[in-house]
């Protein structure tokens, strides 16, 4: 564990103590500042303390100077006492809001104060923005969540404490040896509570982490299913999550043995003091208590003291707990904001899951792992590494470039493809960098990449590095930041949708396919399209057994009755049918077998044009005429050998994807 992950978990597992020292103070100067607000609160508090002696006392006398000595009349005035008493809790409470307002807003206030300034501070000094993403959630839920548990502690240890003084001094009053029965119960179960609240509060955050860390890692893998697959690392992915399981599972049988024993003390101090004053009747009338005192003392214990001790302890419990972890993310010391790192695929297979399996790469999602440039091929012609820019330390840079024939020079044959001895590149990007925001860390980094008329691309990397976002840049639905993006000789930043749609085809993972026939389905990039062009289009990406399961070319498609593979195929076809002369394939084949995947991709290597691929196999890699690697700090592009050679990334990965370690050819 590093010593990162080990300080987390260290937070994790505090029962508390650590939160309470460092807010004691700041809770002390706040408190200090509304002295008046707390005298004040104190006052109309006293009036409580009257009215629940009162309660008691009047029941008692009632009882003994009024009914048992033949006076109904006294009784009646005695019971109208308790009775007033009762009435005039309400302009009490009343009083006791007013006052709580004056306390609980001006915390509300400045702990908003707080979280907007720790938010904006290391934005206004120069710090990287966008990485606080727990500040809406300060300024919005937590900051409530601690008025509501700081107003409802409030509430519940004033009335404990000046309930409990009245029923007590009642008690006192009615017969000292009611004390004897009822204080050591009442003080038995209110100590095991006490005792409970630190072990207790440990064992809720451990389950808290357990169960985040479950929750997290579940969502992480789902995402991330196909990085899985393809690099072998399901079987450690199961095992980390039944670790999480059994981890979970434990945090909960200790919490709720603590809960148990929590029930235990709720029990003890609740109805043991009853219980111990029914028995201990007898002994008590020996004394010479006599049974209005008696009558008193079950009025004091079963509608002021035990109520007021129930509530102390349900919100001790809970919002004394959810108070405490509240305040201590909001105005306790800042957490470092964890830092995006590139763990090697062998790492990742220790890990249990591919590097941002819990982030599946989406092209414009802010935060991605930035990418930088690849390097040439050839090593002798490779560009030196640009100097970071500022003081900020910009990822690693150089040109990827495909040898572009001269006019007098033999153009290569890529694939058995016809040679193109025009010198435009097909793509061509020129220090292109993407960000999301002026201070946010770049996806991609002055990234220079040429590739050449007819050929056959792939483009591997980790989830997250910023594949999609390569081939959403060189469609023209995403502007970078700075530099330029070509195809076909022409920048693509601003076109209309019309001129980009004859320049290039993007197919991302989700296939879109529409009701209407299958014949408008697959001529729908070429609407003039022949029978014959169907015909070959069909043939060559093995469509036929859909075609005829279907009814044929002109039977009626509905899009819920074909699976994920079918909608692939078929729009995989319609992009062979299309007249642009580049394809772009974001994944576009990660819901076929093997075998229909290397078929479609050589049918759509055969056609005229370039074709870009983002690899969700090892095979697709190998197909390509070259790879691109994007690595985060030293992304590499050539052969399959020449990267193999040369990137430890690729050979991790292509390590994973045979089932073993990677050979060098």
């Amino acid at each position: 564990m590093t010593r990162r992950a080990a300080s987390a978990d260290t937070r994790e597992t505090d029962d508390g103590s650590g939160a309470v020292r460092r807010l004691a103070p700041p809770a002390r100067r706040f408190l200090a500042r509304r002295s008046g607000v707390l005298v004040r609160l104190a006052l109309w508090s006293l009036a409580e303390t009257g009215q629940a002696f009162l309660v008691g006392y009047g029941v008692a006398q009632a009882v003994d100077q009024g009914f048992l000595a033949g006076d109904t009349r006294r009784g009646l005035l005695w019971l109208t006492v308790a009775l007033v008493a009762v009435l005039l809790g309400a302009p009490v409470i009343r009083g006791v809001f007013a006052q709580l307002a004056s306390l609980t807003e001006p915390l509300r206030d400045g702990l908003v104060r707080h979280a907007v300034d720790r938010s904006l501070g290391p934005a206004a000094a120069g710090g990287p923005g966008g990485t606080d993403r727990a500040a809406v959630s300060r300024l919005t839920n937590q900051v409530e969540i601690a008025r509501d548990s700081f107003a409802g502690l409030v509430l519940t240890l004033r009335s404990f404490v000046f309930t409990a003084a009245g029923a007590l001094l009642g008690l006192l009053s009615l017969h000292p040896s009611l004390l004897v029965v009822v204080l050591p119960p009442l003080s038995l179960g209110l100590g095991l509570f006490l005792v409970t609240l630190r072990p207790m509060a440990a064992a809720q955050r451990r389950a808290l982490a357990a169960d985040e860390a479950l929750g997290d890692h579940a969502a992480r893998s789902r995402a991330a299913l196909r990085d899985l697959t393809a690099c072998g690392t399901g079987p450690a992915a199961a095992r980390r999550g039944a670790e999480l399981i059994e981890g979970a599972a434990a945090a909960a049988r200790v919490l709720a043995g603590w809960a148990a024993v929590r029930t235990a003390a709720l029990g003890v101090a609740g109805h043991l003091p009853v219980l111990a004053l029914l028995l201990a009747v007898p002994w008590l009338r020996g004394r010479g208590v006599t049974a209005g005192a008696l009558l008193g003392a079950f009025t004091y214990l079963v509608q002021s003291l035990l109520p007021a001790l129930h509530t102390l302890m349900t919100a001790l419990g809970a919002a004394g707990s959810r108070l405490l972890v509240v305040l201590d993310r909001i105005i306790g010391p800042e957490r470092p904001q964890p830092r995006p790192e590139r763990p090697r695929a062998a790492e990742q297979e220790r890990a249990g899951e591919p590097e941002r399996a819990g982030e599946p790469e989406r092209a414009g999602e802010p935060g991605s792992v930035r990418a930088p440039a690849a390097t040439r091929p050839e090593p002798a012609l490779a560009a030196a590494p640009r100097p970071a820019p500022g003081a900020g330390g910009a990822a690693v840079t150089a040109r990827a470039t495909a040898a572009i024939p001269g006019p007098g020079d033999d153009a290569p044959n890529l694939g058995g493809r016809p040679a193109d001895r025009a010198r435009t590149a097909a793509v061509e990007l020129r220090s292109v960098t993407l960000s999301y925001g002026v201070r946010a860390e770049p996806v991609l980094d002055s990234l220079d990449l040429c590739v050449a008329p007819g050929e056959h691309l792939a483009v591997v990397g980790p989830s997250g590095i910023g594949k999609s976002t390569l081939t959403r840049l060189i469609a023209g639905t995403l502007a970078p930041s700075g530099g330029e993006v070509r195809v076909d000789g022409r920048e693509v930043t601003g076109r209309p949708p019309a001129e980009l749609a004859a320049l290039r085809v993007l197919m991302p993972q989700e296939a879109y396919v529409f009701s209407g026939t299958l014949s408008d389905n697959l001529t729908y990039l070429r609407p003039g399209a022949s029978r014959a062009d169907l015909d070959a289009a069909v043939d060559a990406l093995g469509l036929w057994p859909l075609v005829e399961r279907l009814g044929g070319l002109d039977a009626p498609l509905r899009p819920a009755e074909l699976s994920h593979g079918e909608r692939q195929l078929l729009a995989l076809t319609r992009a062979w049918m299309s007249p642009a002369p580049l394809l772009l394939l974001d994944e576009a084949t990660c819901h076929l077998d093997p075998a229909a995947e290397a078929r479609a991709e050589e049918a759509l290597a055969r056609r005229p044009g370039t074709l870009l691929v983002v690899a969700h196999r090892l095979s697709s890699a190998v197909r390509a005429d070259r790879v691109l690697v994007l690595d985060g700090t030293d992304a590499v592009c050539g052969t399959h050998d020449e990267v193999l050679d040369r990137s430890p990334l690729y050979r991790d990965l292509t390590g994973h994807w045979q089932g073993g370690p990677a050979r060098r050819r």
